[in-house]
């Protein structure tokens, strides 16, 4: 059985329970060596076979999986973060269908969501924006001209933009052409929970700046919009005594 993995956003009781688990009973570990944290691997009995994939091809990674399911071997193939985003996943899962290997996903934390957690924010706050936007700056995998980033910024919302701090001069570009005012708040997250994480503070207009200050060129994520300061919002209304909900009256 191949198992699909999330190793969340790097520290290591950040991956979950059930993730662990699969880890403790893996005969053979492919997981991404340039960004997974490999304290992870602490997890995996001492027996277990370890490939790393950051020196594969997809057709490499594949054959040592094919070929472990066909020895009966538990495999798990363990991505960074949460694997639906920005995985190469489904590439993978598209070889085993071919054979008619069996496999299942297991979820993870995506480094938005540890960044957030390190910086105490919520990107939906009342009055600022109730819309997450996760993306990514075209480089060399296009981006649907729909999805393009001064489309999005068009929309002001809460943003995450992934694998994108190595062009930080044309993402804040194309960030204020698209809307959002040079002085927004911003913050770029390198290594996000892991013991050397890096958190930069700032605005749009800052970016590169900012980045390049703090020699930021990867394994970062850049968090765009008002929720990233978190002042100026309005009150929930889940909680609000003169809301009503289906547990409480709302009091006079």
């Amino acid at each position: 059985m191949i198992h699909f993995v999330g190793a969340g956003p790097g520290a290591v009781d950040l991956i979950t329970v059930r993730g662990m688990e699969l880890i403790k009973k893996a005969d053979l570990i492919i997981y991404a060596g340039s960004l997974v944290n490999p304290a992870l691997l602490e997890y995996a009995p001492k027996d277990t076979e370890i490939y790393s994939s950051a020196t594969m091809t997809l057709e490499e990674v594949s054959e040592v999986m094919i070929s472990a399911d066909k020895a009966g071997k538990e495999v798990v193939r363990l991505h960074t973060g949460e694997p639906s985003l920005y995985g190469a996943v489904r590439e993978q899962m598209e070889i085993l269908d071919e054979q008619g290997i069996d496999y299942d996903s297991c979820p993870g934390v995506s480094a938005c969501f540890g960044a957030a957690a390190d910086m105490n924010i919520e990107y939906t706050l009342p009055g600022i924006s109730q819309t997450l936007v996760i993306t990514r700056l075209e480089g060399k995998t296009p981006v649907p001209e729909k999805e393009k980033m001064r489309e999005l910024a068009g929309h002001g919302a809460s943003m995450a933009v992934y694998l994108s701090s190595g062009m930080t001069e044309k993402l804040s570009e194309e960030l204020i052409a698209g809307g959002y005012k040079a002085d927004t708040p911003a913050a770029i997250v390198y290594k996000a929970t892991w013991d050397d994480e890096k958190i930069v503070t700032g605005t749009v207009g800052d970016l590169h700046e900012m980045a390049q200050k703090e020699n930021i060129d990867r394994m970062a994520v850049v968090l765009v919009g008002d929720a990233v300061v978190h002042k100026n919002f309005d009150r929930s209304k889940l909680y609000d005594p003169s809301f009503s909900t289906k547990y409480r009256k709302a009091e006079k």
